[in-house]
């Protein structure tokens, strides 16, 4: 299909359903800060481009889908985690947001540790060449195997997730004559102020073991008990998509009040708090995140302000960024196919993707925003709702945003924040070929993870 710079004629503008809370904005040209990278621009012929390449060059030699990543926009913000904590601290990137070989590389050189969950993270840090004393590993359920990889390779803590989980990573560390270091996982009994699926400190949820009624302070005991474990600190996390800092300041509370009680009992003070990640990002120009620096310093202050209370020397505070740091750095960048006028409601508009590269607006009901980035456009504003080509209603991209009413198939949209949880998340559905991602950096592109062919597809299919 081609890319057509105009259609045959123009559009009406949508009328907005009645209720609908949004309003089209002034220029459906301007690229809204919040939400681009930070090398995201229109050339002066109305075309946008990333690292000083225009979209439709990207679109001609990648094709699409496409997620488009900025490099430097990545660096700059994993640089501005590390200088934000210092070298007091630790920042460990999330890999479950997004994790290739690349990325490792880079998380490497600007000075981050890396959180992994599973065995599959662990070995593509690995192979890229991050320490491993650099590494942290998560997960609600870790087998034997990937915690005798995990102690083998020499990660710098496992955080223990489970009472069985105490007792099976100790008799892995003793099997291999390890002394693993390790952090326990607490619920605290806080629940961010986010979509219920991805609140993750409430007690009915599986990760994590409960404060409430003394489960936690059970696990210290077993941990402190077991020669094959060091342990060296707690670890809480409150959720996803966090703009209020209340919710750690509550945590960060009830985590110090158990350290309080551990040296207590046991005349420990354990030298380390990991407050996780969660910290939101702007997905659209409602959106209003905070920067790192002014998370670190509300961090350290309440912790500071919680152990001198508790009259405890200060812990080394982790933080877990994902999210925050690489889902503002792309975008997905799709082509226009099928657009269909539903008179006085919206118009749907079609790309070449969906729910198989962003599952998140079905699965979280997510919110984006979206601009034609391959030319500008005079024409007013129409409400559309862009959704891909799956066989699935629900297979939706952007649930209500304003296009040119001018769009036609074959001009490029895209969708920026996308950075975070989309490729990591991206399925096969309809035997869907996952797209490509490209990192462009002054003017040089390359692909980091590349495009699925059906020859991959049907290489795993032995039947």
């Amino acid at each position: 299909m081609s890319r057509s710079a105009h259609p045959a004629g123009p559009r009406h503008a949508d009328v907005l359903p009645e209720g609908h809370p949004s309003a089209p904005p002034a220029d459906l040209n301007h690229l809204d800060r919040k939400v681009w990278a930070s090398t995201v621009t229109r050339t002066p012929d109305g075309v946008v481009s990333v690292g000083g390449i225009e979209v439709t060059r990207l679109a001609e030699e990648f094709g699409t889908p496409a997620y488009l990543i900025d490099e430097v926009d990545f660096r700059e913000r994993a640089r501005a985690w590390r200088t934000a904590f210092g070298a007091d601290a630790d920042v460990f990137y999330a890999g479950k947001a997004f994790l290739s070989r690349a990325v490792v590389r880079w998380l490497h050189e600007e000075g981050l540790n890396l959180d992994v969950c599973s065995g599959g993270e662990l070995a593509t840090a690995l192979s890229a060449g991050m320490p491993a004393d650099r590494i942290a590993f998560h997960g609600n359920n870790k087998s034997v195997d990937e915690i005798e990889t995990a102690i083998r390779a020499g990660v710098g803590r496992i955080v223990l997730d489970s009472f069985q989980e105490i007792v099976r990573v100790a008799h892995v560390a003793q099997s291999l004559g390890k002394r693993q270091r390790v952090q326990i996982r607490i619920t605290v009994g806080v629940e961010a102020h986010t979509h219920e699926f991805i609140a993750t400190a409430h007690e009915d949820q599986k990760f994590g073991i409960p404060l409430a009624g003394g489960q936690a302070a059970e696990a210290v005991r077993r941990a402190l008990q077991l020669d094959g474990l060091e342990l060296i600190g707690i670890h809480s996390h409150i959720g996803s998509q966090i703009f209020d800092m209340s919710g750690f300041e509550v945590a960060a509370h009830r985590v110090v009040g158990l350290l309080k009680d551990i040296r207590d009992e046991h005349g420990v003070e354990l030298p380390e708090i990991d407050l996780g990640g969660g910290l939101g990002i702007a997905y659209t120009s409602d959106d209003d995140p905070r920067e790192p620096h002014e998370i670190a310093k509300a961090l350290n202050e309440i912790v500071s302000r919680e152990c001198e209370g508790a009259k405890l020397r200060t812990p080394r505070i982790s933080v877990e960024p994902g999210r925050a740091i690489v889902g503002p750095t792309a975008f997905t960048l799709y082509e226009v196919g099928t657009i269909k006028p539903l008179e006085g409601l919206r118009t749907y508009v079609s790309v070449d993707g969906g729910m198989s590269d962003n599952i998140r607006t079905a699965l979280y009901d997510a919110e984006y925003s979206v601009a034609l980035v391959s030319r500008t456009s005079e024409a007013a504003p129409m409400l559309v709702r862009v959704v891909g080509k799956h066989c699935e209603s629900g297979d939706i991209v952007v649930k209500d945003a304003f296009l040119p009413a001018d769009l036609a198939p074959g001009d490029l949209i895209a969708v920026p924040a996308t950075g975070a949880y989309c490729r990591s998340m991206a399925s096969n559905y309809n035997h869907a070929l996952r797209p490509p991602v490209v990192a462009v950096r002054e003017g040089e592109a390359r692909v980091i993870v590349r495009r699925e062919t059906e020859e991959d597809l049907l290489r795993l299919d032995v039947g």
